[in-house]
């Protein structure tokens, strides 16, 4: 077994490095790490002793250390052996900080390791001597390359295993360099490595004389610490500091270039121009801030920024766009579906966001580009993302922190895909809003009546198309002037093309709302009937209005009574397993939790749930 190195105390050296750890299931991440630990000293005495313990019950008196049970810290991992979650350690030696994530090596695990990578400056990429480079080994080094790391050190353990063979070694080592060359990754340190005997970890070996290169304590101490930041000056707004009136300032970290008092800076998106008048911290006022440094800035006029803002470099502002191409790595358990609403948080803003089309997914395994309508868990795919308002951005290739972003579910609010921006849509820039003299407001007066929009949702049968149609008669005979869009009439034109996949049902939600929101300009009450399962769906033709427009009508017949209604036959067909995906037999309907007006049709007559919609229509009247 190799020497125990002494403990080190962390000095002034090159820099915190992040790195991860990652390599196929029992390739021995997790003894590297605990060796490498163990190595540098950072074991406390109660520690090792756990250490010698749990070894002794797990192995008997071997007297081998297992120094992956330092690491395997889940339960869960410890009984199957392997790495679930993401396992973050710190530790230092005299010349250098480190944290370091112990990713898993199970492709249904890419999630995680994703999380890993994402921060991290470098990767430690393990091979097992006996199996050389494999299927993992590619797709764990295309999620470094994704998630923007550029340095790898690849460890080839268990060299004990065949010998401590140099050919072997070579052989592997070649075989990576030439993958990882493909990735656009260049910097590859190679280590022929033996974990569990501590082989070229801590110290280098006698065993393997041939090999002339550093231990992979000393490549970590020695590697660059981080990515070259953008070499102009940006400051995404994290909050805007008021102690008192006499003071406001714009606090953020500077995540690319320097600044200095007497700069002149914009504010993005729109333009804004100011000079910097002191750059503060706790510490006091600083002739300059650079990249990574934490500041507050002044300006010497007030301008109108806040969270979500970026300053930048008045000569060479940040490119702005709301339309884009990007990586998108799906982290959710239920599918992305195009067109589908998200938030999307970039730095520190955050807008309305959604996936308009996926152009292909990646075979993370192969990287082969594959036609896709939908991304499920842990798959990859290149897309084109809508947002609601422009933002200040750059590539990821040359920031992480304005090229990053994740997409996060807005009923659930957990975090569902991770992004890297590509590049902006030109039509994103090209196309512009028209005004027109003649706005909706003015429409609606020459026709008497307030535009609205009533979006009456419900199952199969629950008689939705049957309510609008005499509401409307209603309002036609009371000169009201009205339009009724049918979900059924609208797939013989409009969505003629669209099946009843969720992806298809996603995008029939998307055109009737559009559709509805313009006739709704146009100065009309429009009454839509669509199934419309999803509240996501609903959700985002409801932002499409102007507060008060959009009525949501919950058109409330249990499944049962719908099912005995049957008007189109359709109930039967899917029970028999002739139509599929069919709402409420093997496609969900998520009930409505607030609308306007709910319509408990048990009991009632269409006419008195005509005469419940015209009281709220025309009189505001409140709804149970």
């Amino acid at each position: 077994m190799a020497a125990r190195i002494e403990p080190r105390t962390a000095e002034a050296g090159r820099g915190l490095l992040r790195f991860i750890t990652c390599g196929s299931v029992d390739d021995g991440k997790s003894t590297l790490l605990g060796r490498l630990l163990y190595d540098a000293g950072m074991l406390p005495d109660d520690q090792r002793e756990a250490l010698e313990r749990d070894s002794r019950r797990h192995h008997g008196d071997s007297g081998v250390l297992d120094f992956s049970l330092l690491t395997d810290g889940l339960d869960a991992e410890r009984q199957q052996g392997i790495t679930i979650d993401v396992a973050y350690r710190y530790f230092h030696t005299a010349r250098r900080s480190f944290i370091v994530a112990d990713c898993p090596g199970h492709e249904q695990y890419t999630r995680n390791m994703a999380t890993g990578a994402s921060t991290a400056e470098l990767a430690v990429v393990l091979v097992d001597a006996r199996k050389g480079v494999l299927t993992q080994t590619r797709r764990h080094t295309y999620i470094c390359a994704l998630l923007g790391i550029r340095q790898v050190v690849l460890a080839v353990n268990k060299m004990d295993l065949v010998g401590y063979d140099e050919d072997t070694y070579r052989a592997i080592l070649a075989d990576y360099r030439a993958l990882a060359s493909g990735f656009g990754i260049d910097a590859v340190v190679g280590l022929p490595v033996s974990a569990l005997l501590g082989d070229n970890v801590g110290q280098r070996s006698a065993r393997m004389p041939w090999h002339a290169g550093p231990s992979l304590l000393e490549a970590l101490e020695s590697a660059e610490a981080a990515a070259v930041p953008a070499a102009e000056f940006r400051l995404p707004v994290q909050w805007v500091s008021r102690p008192d009136q006499s003071f406001r300032g714009y606090a953020g970290t500077v995540c690319g270039g320097r600044v200095a008092p007497g700069d002149e800076v914009v504010v993005q998106p729109g333009g804004r121009r100011a000079r910097i008048e002191r750059v503060v911290t706790a510490g006091g006022d600083l002739a300059e801030a650079v990249a990574g440094q934490a500041v507050t800035l002044t300006l010497d006029r007030e301008l109108d920024a806040s969270r979500g803002d970026v300053i930048a470099a008045a000569a060479h502002p940040a490119p702005e766009a709301d339309q884009f191409a990007a990586h998108v790595l799906w982290m959710g358990d239920e599918a992305l579906l195009p067109n589908r609403s998200y938030w999307l948080k970039i730095g520190t803003r955050t807008v309305n966001a959604r996936i308009t089309s996926i152009k292909h997914k990646v075979d993370v395994n192969t990287q082969a580009r594959l036609a896709a309508h939908r991304l499920e868990l842990n798959e990859v795919g290149y897309c084109n993302v809508d947002l609601d308002h422009a933002i200040a951005f750059e590539p990821y290739a040359v920031d992480r922190v304005l090229g990053g972003f994740i997409l996060i579910d807005r009923q659930t609010h957990a975090t569902v895909a991770c992004g890297m921006l590509d590049f902006a849509l030109h039509r994103a820039s090209n196309v512009h809003w028209q005004h027109t003299d003649v706005d909706k407001r003015a429409r609606g007066l020459s026709k008497g009546q307030r535009p609205r929009c009533l979006w009456f949702t419900g199952l199969s049968g629950a008689g939705k198309s049957t309510v609008a149609n005499l509401l409307e008669r209603r309002l036609h005979a009371q000169g009201y002037h009205t339009y009724l869009l049918d979900g059924d009439n609208l797939r013989h034109g409009l969505n003629r093309d669209l099946g009843f996949t969720a992806e298809a049902r996603v995008e029939n939600v998307r055109r009737v709302a559009e559709v509805a929101h313009l006739m709704a300009d146009a100065g009309l009450i429009v009454l839509v009937c669509v199934i419309s399962p999803f509240r996501g769906e609903r959700r985002f033709a409801r932002e499409l209005f102007d507060d008060g427009e959009f009525v949501e009508v919950f058109v409330d017949t249990p499944l049962e009574e719908c099912e005995r209604r049957d008007p189109k036959g359709l109930y039967r067909k899917a029970r028999a397993g002739e139509i599929s995906n069919f709402t409420g037999i093997d496609s969900p309907y998520e009930v409505p939790e607030s609308p306007e007006v709910h319509l408990r049709t048990s009991g009632l007559r269409v006419e008195q749930m005509v005469e419940q919609l015209s009281a709220y229509l025309l009189g505001d009247a409140p709804q149970s």
